[in-house]
């Protein structure tokens, strides 16, 4: 159905712009949110009290304790209730648990203040990490605000208020300034700017007019626009991306995985020694019963791997925030971690490496024929065709502004082109392979002797189509699919990098030769089907290590399952290849793979530095506590205070 197909009353068109914007305000970051989060409000009220607490010791020890007690229970309720629950549900001890029995351990020998300086500092620690995991995941899922609920559909004349849901491919829908897309369509009529942040992260809108594709959940302009949709609710592209979103809270690295279940097995391993450390020193070592618990408290602080549970997660989330507002979603953090170690880029080349769409590069007529008459019958002859080079001609001769003509009758020719008759003369276009059956086909002289001149134009990487006049051949087409123009820099990003780059392609290997000559590409394979390029990720693996497929189409969709991260583009790519994808580009741009995989890198090294960090901590902390004896409040400090730095450090990939 063609975009212009929909007639608008002008009754309706009037009423543009009346409705008020409904989107929702832009949300800013506000330094007080921190301090909103209620986790954070216990934390603080937690150390406040503590406080007043000690302030109280020294004329009333009694205020003091039942202030202590306060202090303790607003800091480490939650913390004791997520211990209790995982020590109930999952019969296994968390770093939770630990930090309460070490804070009820030192206040059971009078070190009141040390304890709630623990499950203060703690509980900050918990509260600052829980805040930085709220805060990157609002960052990915912030889109979630501008899901449409409503849309005003127009029937017969007369607007009407539905339901998303209900919304059938086909109908007509009014869109007014500023407000919300609802569903995946079509111009109709119309011109406005539309903000596609939401989509595909671009910074500036996008102007759209009769014929331009517009996505659910962006944001119109200035000016009315009159939608036809193309997609239901739940395929459109935003509902993809929601998809995309509530997968990547489930993806777990594997560096994660890893520490959770060294958390498990750590934590079973500190209560051991810590009740060893009780019962054997005053025996082996004529300890005093209260100097050999105060010490075991204070390894029971230290030794703790709250730092290097920490290390993670916060790093993690940060990154995948950050290249969220680039439009680059990832479904997991192991992804991340995964696209960190990648040797090799495999591009796809139609429609990734290259714009995806033909151009006439050529368009040559033979002597006798004039060409802008040539132009105009091949392009009217094209327009009852829905080819891809069939369109690349009528865009040619509309460039032009050459006159189409009428067409007494054409027909399609199975497997060779299109045919019409033109006043009472026939015309044919088609392959070029008819210089290679030369009889019955006269070649009328030319240029260039044409089997020579689709040579070279063939050895340019172009495909080459012959216009026919009955059997004389009149005149010949060349097209070529362009390299986008941020390949060659997208290419050589990655090279500085360090990382081989690869085109896999079904075309033919002269076509895909000059691609690779244009965009810098090191490696090439072409003609091959689906599974060849699944064979050759295979074999890329093999040889390289870690490889990225990046992809745009259905018969991408195996590569991109079997590389080590699959990449899809979002703005033009298949309903397949998104949803194989592990990794998804909103706007199409292919230059942030560079950035991306340095940001996956820098996030690795950041992740390396925090859990070398945490370790040297806890073993600096353990092995003072035995060979000199550490105070339990600089214990405290000490562990905690890695744990907030970890988790700040992970911060600093927001920026």
């Amino acid at each position: 159905m063609q975009a212009t197909s929909k007639r608008i009353p002008k009754s309706i068109a009037r009423q543009g712009g009346a409705q008020q914007p409904r989107t929702p305000e832009p949300r800013r970051f506000d330094p007080l949110a921190m301090i909103s989060n209620s986790e954070m409000q216990a934390a603080l009220g937690s150390g406040l009290i503590m406080l007043a607490a000690w302030a109280a010791s020294g004329w009333s020890e009694v205020l003091s304790v039942i202030l202590y007690v306060i202090s303790y229970t607003l800091g480490g309720w939650m913390k004791a209730k997520e211990g209790v629950e995982t020590l109930v549900k999952e019969r296994d001890l968390d770093v939770n648990l630990l930090m309460i029995a070490a804070a009820l351990g030192a206040a059971s020998i009078g070190y009141w203040n040390e304890g709630a300086m623990l499950i203060f500092i703690f509980a900050l620690s918990g509260a600052l990490e829980s805040y930085t995991m709220e805060r990157s995941k609002k960052d990915i899922s912030a889109l979630l605000a501008l899901k449409p609920a409503t849309a005003v559909r127009i029937e017969q004349g007369a607007m009407s208020e539905v339901t998303i849901d209900q919304l059938a491919i086909g109908d007509l829908l009014l869109v007014r300034p500023g407000e919300l897309v609802p569903a995946d369509g079509k111009v109709c009529r119309g011109e406005s700017s539309v903000n596609q942040a939401s989509i595909t992260g671009e910074s500036l809108p996008v102007d759209k007019t009769a014929g331009s594709e517009v996505f659910a959940g962006t944001v119109n302009g200035e000016g009315p626009l009159y939608i036809e949709v193309t997609k239901t609710a739940e395929n459109t592209l935003f509902a993809k991306i929601i998809r995309m979103v509530e997968e990547a809270g489930n993806e777990v690295p594997d560096s994660q995985r890893f520490i959770k279940r060294l958390e498990s097995v750590y934590a079973r391993v500190v209560v051991a020694a810590t009740v060893l450390l009780i019962a054997l020193p005053p025996f082996l070592l004529d300890w005093s019963w209260s100097n050999t618990f105060y010490k075991a408290m204070v390894f029971l602080v230290v030794a703790s791997p709250c730092a290097l549970v920490s290390s993670i997660m916060p790093a993690m989330l940060s990154a995948i925030s950050k290249s969220a507002r680039k439009g680059i979603l990832f479904k997991g953090g192991v992804h991340l971690e995964n696209m960190a170690r990648t040797s090799v880029v495999a591009f796809d080349k139609t429609g990734t490496l290259t714009e995806g769409v033909p151009q006439v590069t050529d368009f040559i007529a033979g002597e006798g024929y004039v060409r802008e008459e040539l132009l105009s019958v091949s392009a009217s002859i094209e327009k009852l065709s829905g080819h891809p080079l069939a369109e690349a001609i009528v865009a040619l001769a509309e460039a032009e502004r050459i006159e189409l003509r009428d067409i007494a009758e054409s027909k399609s020719v199975t497997g060779w082109g299109i045919e019409g008759v033109i006043d009472g003369r026939l015309w044919r276009i088609g392959k070029s392979n008819l210089l290679d059956q030369a009889e019955g086909t006269a070649a009328v002289a030319g240029p260039d002797d044409w089997s020579t001149l689709r040579s070279r134009l063939e050895q340019e990487g172009k495909t080459v189509s012959l216009i026919l006049d009955g059997d004389t051949i009149a005149g010949m087409i060349a097209l070529q699919d362009t390299v986008r123009p941020q390949a060659e820099n997208a290419v050589r990003k990655l090279q500085e990098l360090g990382i081989k780059v690869a085109m896999l392609t079904g075309d033919r290997e002269a076509t895909a030769q000059v691609i690779a000559g244009k965009s810098g590409v090191d490696l090439v394979f072409a003609g091959l089907l689906p599974e060849d390029k699944v064979s050759h990720i295979k074999a890329l693996r093999e040889q390289y290590g870690h490889v990225i497929m990046v992809g745009d189409g259905v018969n991408d969709a195996p590569a991109l399952a079997t590389a080590t991260v699959g990449m899809g583009m979002g703005m033009k790519g298949s309903g397949a290849a998104l949803e194989i994808a592990d990794v998804v580009l909103m706007n199409d741009n292919i230059e942030e793979i560079a950035g991306t995989i340095a940001l996956a890198r820098r996030t690795q090294r950041i992740v390396k530095q925090n859990m070398i960090f945490a370790v040297t901590v806890i073993a600096a902390l353990m092995i003072g506590n035995f060979v000199q004896g550490i105070a339990l409040p600089f214990g405290v400090v000490g562990h905690e205070g890695s744990t907030i730095l970890v988790i700040l450090n992970g911060l600093r990939l927001l920026r």
